[in-house]
């Protein structure tokens, strides 16, 4: 039984979690790595904590109530789970459980004091460390208060924010248990934290020690400052010593309390150098046993390093996986994307595949490795200038590592080599108008011979079918005439940003002058919702149903109602044309408009309140008109300069450019979506027969599958679910990282900064990318199937793909956290003549929903009024 109930720290290993809690794991590790001294101790086992909860059948009832409540109903949480706490804490430790552990400490010595300390299952793992979540006891002294304390830990398992963390990360109350570990007591001259990687910057190769006098407690609790130290390869590279004015001493007798540190003594450091060079050694051993940076709780007993708790540091952005020792520099995917989210393995093995050049893979995220790119001096001005001008904080970052002496190492230039798109110099050639409209008509018929042709196949010759038409669309993408006429489009627009900036003082006049363009299937996309809003808008019987829609079977249930068929009709019009889009497009595992077209009922019912009808064919026309008011007056200021004839006469040339092909730049993108579409329902149907196979549990699945792993599944009927679990367990870890504009091969997150001073010093500073000052109230939305919007507010989000250009009718501005001058939301901002400013960090959380705020399209800052 004593084996069932209690594990002596060096029976434990990382194997052990289920049995002693992550934290007694971590310790049990650590007191088996040669040099690292851990406190003696024991682990009460999970085995004790379900052997006393049985002996309280209430807790069963209400921990299926708790699985109940709403993750964000922070009441019914506090209350439950203080009935919960209650009664575990009154449970008295059985009997045969009480035996064992006073057996324990009698070999230990049962008069010393002791840290009695929480450890549950789902405690300092890999993915989720739940530091703080349950409760630490210090100097507790005698068996019978042991015991006391033994309880309260199983009882912190339901403190709220234990409760509320589990809820929020979809971890099951009932599969998470409590192990309890009992540990002698240290009495230190100073306690603190180590970071074995920067916490703040992420770099692996530089550490954070943090120092106190006495115990850590005060350290931990933020009741005092610490001595600050970052180490960079076995030296100190900055420091800060912090007025330390008390301490936390343990009392004789058992229990702490806080003492007065002389004056004297305050600014004195709590370690020496020699000690915090010894300390971070010590800390990169047990990194390198671990694998990961690790977040080391330590102790200092007589100039002696005593470790009383590691976890890994789950905050940290992944580092992609290369085995050269060289450093690396990458570039973001999903910021050029407008999708910052993590995506599944299936969605980025197809865009691995769509897209010709390598990608780096972490943290569910795609990099583009420009190393080779910065290490040449032609090739670097080219993409720092690319960079710089789409997106000023990437481009800022970039010339932060680039200026870093030693981390690139110098190469010549390769004339062979990547030359970024838009980065050299205009095109020469100028497309054809014309070929605007057979690039769109060669798209369509390619598409529409894919949903023919794929019909026919199934099983492994539906794999070797996709690979190829990927290649169709991979033809259709990067093809000469499709990349000239996007290229034309831009060099025009900067050209009359540039030349009527220096001939007129014009900032941004293109923004203005090619709004409501022709062939911008974005733009149309939002306009024509408004027109499925005047379809159902007359039939109140419609909206009223519409209002309570929760199943996405609800068009079938449409043509029962008054008005219904022509609703259905309608609706089901616009899913043809536009069906394949969804939040998140480029990762093919989204779930896509056509799929849920209940995504849709609620932009549906905004537009039938706020519009009236013909609103879009309104607001096109408006555009047009605005477009070609400016127009005019550009050329009639221009004539009366000098040579203004010749100068009116290259600008509308250039407008015309501008309007004929800047509208097709959103086609390409919305011709690869629609062929995902595709491949996404052949892949889910071949799941299915997998399904009735009892190869695969469900469909989905397939999602957490590399492209060649799925097709090695069909063709040999196995399937390894492990790898399916850890996957899927990864994939919710990634979601909560914020991935970096710019990440190095240390772990750096490099955050660029706007160099600018013609701002007021209290804006919030962005890029300028729509002309145009408005002010409204601000409307924080980060899921677009909750934003409830009313005509004149200004939409604030983390960023925008063209799934969200539905919202851009009802908004009178736009303000991002994430985008550049040719990114969707800034591109259809334009295009609907709404003032915005995109990479505004932390926008979401600088503004508060409801706040009134002014944006300046034009010169790229959000003011924030009173």
């Amino acid at each position: 039984m004593s084996e069932q109930y209690v594990m002596d720290l060096h029976e434990v290993d990382g194997t052990h979690v289920a049995v002693v809690g992550g934290k007694g794991a971590h310790l049990g590790e650590l007191s088996r790595i040669d040099g690292i001294r851990v406190p003696a101790g024991f682990c009460v086992t999970t085995n004790a904590y379900r052997r006393a909860v049985a002996e309280a059948p209430s807790v069963g009832e209400r921990l299926d109530q708790l699985s109940r409540l709403d993750p964000h109903d922070r009441e019914a949480i506090r209350t439950l789970a203080a009935e919960i706490r209650r009664t575990i804490e009154r449970i008295t430790v059985p009997d045969d459980v009480a035996t064992v552990i006073t057996g324990a400490l009698a070999q230990l010595g049962e008069h010393a004091a002791y840290a009695v300390r929480s450890s549950a299952t789902a405690e300092d793992l890999p993915t989720a460390s739940f530091a703080g979540q349950q409760d630490t006891y210090l100097n507790v002294v005698g068996p019978e208060a042991i015991l006391r304390h033994v309880s309260r830990c199983w009882a912190s398992l339901f403190t709220e924010r234990a409760v509320t963390y589990r809820q929020r990360n979809g971890i099951d109350h009932r599969k998470v248990h409590m192990a309890v570990v009992v540990q002698r007591m240290v009495f230190p001259q100073a306690a603190g934290i180590l970071f074995t990687a920067d916490p703040v910057t992420g770099n692996r190769k530089v550490a954070s020690v943090e120092a106190t006098f006495g115990l850590g407690e005060a350290l931990v609790s933020g009741r005092v400052n610490a001595d600050v130290f970052t180490v960079r390869d076995d030296e100190i590279v900055a420091r800060a010593a912090a007025a330390k004015r008390l301490a936390v001493q343990a009392v004789p007798g058992g229990g702490t309390r806080d003492v007065a540190v002389e004056p004297e003594r305050q600014e004195q450091p709590a370690l020496t150098d020699a000690q915090v060079l010894r300390l971070v050694r010590l800390g990169r051993r047990i990194e390198q046993h671990a694998g990961r940076p690790q977040d080391i709780e330590w102790c200092l007993v007589d100039d002696d390093f005593h470790v009383v708790q590691s976890r890994p540091v789950t905050t940290l952005f992944p580092v992609p996986a290369t085995d050269d020792g060289e450093n690396h520099v990458y570039v973001s995917v999903g910021h050029g994307q407008m999708m910052t989210d993590a995506m599944k393995p299936l969605g980025l093995s197809f865009w691995q595949m769509t897209t010709p050049r390598p990608m780096a893979e972490a943290g569910g995220r795609l990099f583009v490795d420009v190393t080779p790119q910065l290490a040449a001096p032609a090739s670097r001005a080219s993409l720092l200038d690319l960079m710089g001008r789409s997106d000023p904080l990437l481009g800022d970052a970039l010339r932060t590592v680039v200026e870093r002496e030693g981390f690139i190492r110098p190469a010549p230039d390769d004339t062979s080599g990547w030359v970024p798109p838009g980065g050299g110099a205009p095109t020469a050639i100028e497309p054809d108008p014309a070929v605007v409209t057979e690039l769109i008509e060669r798209n369509q018929a390619s598409v529409a011979a894919l949903k023919r042709d794929i019909r026919t196949v199934s099983g492994s010759a539906l794999f070797d079918f996709i690979r190829a038409d990927i290649e169709e669309l991979r033809r259709l993408l990067f093809a000469p005439e499709s990349s000239q006429v996007i290229m034309a489009g831009m060099e025009a627009t900067r050209w009359l940003n540039d030349q009527l900036g220096e001939w007129l003082g014009e900032k941004n006049p293109a923004d203005t002058l090619t709004q409501s363009v022709p062939h911008n299937v974005t733009a149309e996309m939002g306009l024509a919702l408004l027109d499925v809003a005047d379809a159902i808008r007359p039939h109140p019987e419609v909206v009223a149903f519409l209002q309570h829609v929760e199943d996405d079977g609800f068009l079938d249930e449409l043509p029962k109602l008054a008005g219904g068929p022509e609703a259905r009709d309608a609706i089901q019009a616009f899913l043809d044309r536009y069906g394949m889009r969804c939040v998140g497009e480029i990762d093919i595992t989204r779930p896509r408009w056509s799929e849920r077209p209940t995504t849709l009922v609620p932009l549906i019912l905004a537009n039938i309140r706020n519009f009236e009808p013909g609103a879009g064919e309104r607001r096109f026309a408006q555009g047009l008109r605005e477009a070609q008011a400016k127009e005019r007056d550009v050329l009639e200021r221009l004539r009366a300069l000098p040579d203004g004839e010749q100068k009116a006469a290259e600008a509308k040339r250039m407008i015309d450019l501008a309007r004929t092909f800047n509208g097709y730049r959103e086609y390409p993108k919305y011709g690869m979506v629609s062929r995902y579409l595709v491949y996404k329902q052949a892949l889910l149907d071949e799941a299915e027969r997998l399904v009735r196979a009892h190869v695969l549990r469900e469909r989905e699945d397939i999602f957490y599958l590399r492209f060649e792993e799925l097709h090695d599944i069909v063709r040999s009927g196995e399937v390894d679910h492990r790898l399916i679990d850890e996957r899927r367990e990864a994939f919710r870890s990634y979601e909560s990282l914020t991935p970096p504009r710019v990440l190095t091969s240390d772990g750096e997150a490099v955050g660029g900064a706007y160099r600018r001073d013609d701002v007021p010093g209290d804006a919030l500073v962005g890029l300028p990318v729509s002309a145009g000052t408005v002010e409204g109230r601000a409307r924080v939305i980060l899921d677009m199937a909750q934003a409830d919007l009313e005509p004149g507010d200004i939409l604030v989000t983390a960023y925008t793909d063209p799934s969200w250009t539905p919202l851009f009718v009802a908004v009178a501005g736009l303000v991002t956290e994430v985008g550049g001058l040719m990114t969707h939301g800034a591109v259809i901002a334009r295009e609907y003549g709404l003032p915005a400013v995109v990479g505004v960090v932390d926008a979401t959380r600088r503004i508060r929903d409801g706040q009134r705020i002014r944006v300046h399209g034009t010169d790229g800052y959000v003011e924030i009024l009173a």
